[in-house]
């Protein structure tokens, strides 16, 4: 098991080699959401996540151990990953790392920069696994886990350390969940240091694992994929569920549009990036603001690498959801300078035109007439009635085209 003593060497031992990264109350969150909200913003470390912390503990273990002559293999789908290469690579150590096939390219490439070998492997995180045990059998490579070890979880326990270091006066802790090492040690120093804290695992919803194994429900792991990569994990381990049985005091599911509202809020909010993982916890708090609601909450911002054309795609979907990116249908007669109209009309209201499709043979407009899409640049919806309301007086029918 792992104790607050652990924990605390873990401390001492990454003095120097990880940041002890800043704990500050978000303002603009704590409003809009009822509690008084701090965030820790390990998205600023060197390789811009929490993982770092136990990967360095237990090199450094090892290391001193001399228990790594070969070098090390591990798993991950990205941030376990450069963690172990780049503490690997300051050792001098060789380092091999199996990634799933689904793991995006940024983590890949940032692994690989850190000087690891990495191999490309299987449709999951239990399938990597298993190939990593294979390498590190045929080629002697000492394996480090992602979460199911003592090392890696002391390590990561000095996040929950810090924070309350920061803010002592903390009365709740949310903290995402996948293979459960984070939430293991952060619940373990939390709960030795300020009993009465509350801690809340979140998970998503395509990824319940460990929310099943703790609270007997059954819900269903039937996606391949979540934009929460880092936490999509099919089996929690072992420690961490034993650690966490009884020192975690709820456990709370979010879903994809969930996750997707947050990063673009801390983005906008913060103007910090996260990736999925790291804003499921702010996803829990923007879903049950009644469960937080006048508490002093910490969340966790466990990570920032996300794939550049992921966030694109996130931001575009978050202005739709705002309705400052809307698709309207205009239909009008197919004679020179209606579109002209269309255009001045809409740029009289403010409103910008990203994008136009005329739709002439798939509608059931009469022959002469035209289907007209525009993807608008909107201040938000009330801005788009006002289009919409200024078309019709132009005599164009005009309507928006919901998502889906």
């Amino acid at each position: 098991m792992v104790t607050l003593t652990d924990i605390e060497q873990a401390a001492l031992r990454l003095q120097g080699q990880v940041l002890n990264t800043p704990c500050v109350e978000s303002r603009t969150l704590s409003q809009l959401t009822g509690a008084q909200v701090f965030l820790k913003f390990e998205n600023l470390q060197y390789t811009a996540s929490f993982k770092e912390r136990g990967a360095c503990n237990k090199l450094l273990q090892m290391d001193a151990g001399g228990t790594i002559p070969q070098g090390v293999v591990a798993m991950s789908a990205g941030n376990h990953a450069q963690g172990v290469a780049y503490h690997a690579q300051k050792l001098g150590r060789r380092a091999v790392i199996v990634m799933p096939l689904f793991t995006p390219g940024i983590k890949v490439e940032r692994t690989r920069g850190f000087g690891a070998e990495v191999v490309l492997h299987g449709n999951s995180l239990d399938e990597a696994r298993e190939h990593a045990y294979q390498l590190s059998r045929e080629q002697g490579l000492a394996f480090v886990h992602p979460y199911d070890d003592p090392a890696i979880v002391a390590g990561q326990g000095t996040v929950g350390l810090e924070m309350l270091h920061a803010v002592p006066d903390l009365d709740t802790l949310v903290v995402a969940v996948g293979g459960g090492g984070l939430i293991a040690g952060m619940a373990t120093a939390a709960k030795a240091l300020k009993p009465g804290i509350r801690v809340v695992g979140v998970q998503t919803q395509r990824f319940p694992a460990m929310v099943n194994a703790m609270t007997g429900s059954q819900h269903p792991t039937t996606a391949q994929n979540s934009i929460a990569e880092g936490i999509a994990v099919g089996t929690p381990g072992q420690l961490p569920q034993a650690l966490v049985r009884q020192a975690v005091d709820e456990w709370l599911l979010v879903d994809e549009g969930d996750i997707e509202q947050a990063i673009v809020m801390l983005l906008e909010i913060e103007k910090t990036l996260v990736e999925g993982a790291g804003a499921a916890g702010l996803a829990a708090l923007l879903k049950h603001p009644e469960r937080f609601k006048g508490q002093r909450v910490g969340l966790v911002l466990c990570g920032g690498n996300i794939d550049p054309l992921l966030l694109a795609s996130i931001i575009e979907r978050g202005m739709v959801r705002a309705g400052r990116l809307a698709r309207i249908r205009v239909n009008t007669r197919d004679v020179p300078g209606s579109l002209a109209r269309i255009a001045a009309t809409v740029a009289e209201v403010g409103a910008n035109v990203n994008e136009v499709h005329h739709q002439r043979a798939f509608t059931l407009l009469a022959a002469q007439n035209v289907e007209i899409e525009l993807v608008l640049q909107t201040r938000g919806p009330g801005h788009v009635e006002q289009v919409l309301a200024a078309l019709r007086v132009a005599g164009f029918e005009a309507a928006v085209c919901r998502p889906g």
